[in-house]
């Protein structure tokens, strides 16, 4: 994890934030997700920087990336 993402349950209930804000990754990723450009997102998010909004990509690209095998219980 890097310094710029805070998993706090004190803070919107551990989901994943922007350190220093209650916004949470999946708004920042939702938005870009919509067409909204990185300068749009902060526009619309004036505490965020291009810094934050990269490192909310990072993390959700980690998170994608990490799978769960099924294991095949044997008889």
């Amino acid at each position: 994890m890097n310094d710029r993402i805070s998993i706090d349950h004190r803070i919107m209930g551990g989901v994943p934030c922007i350190a220093g804000t209650r916004i949470p990754v999946a708004t920042v990723i939702g938005l870009l997700g919509q067409g909204y450009s990185v300068s749009e997102v902060i526009e619309e998010h004036p505490t965020l920087t291009k810094d934050d909004v990269i490192a909310a990509l990072r993390f959700a690209a980690r998170a994608v990336d990490e799978r769960e095998l099924p294991l095949k219980l044997s008889a």
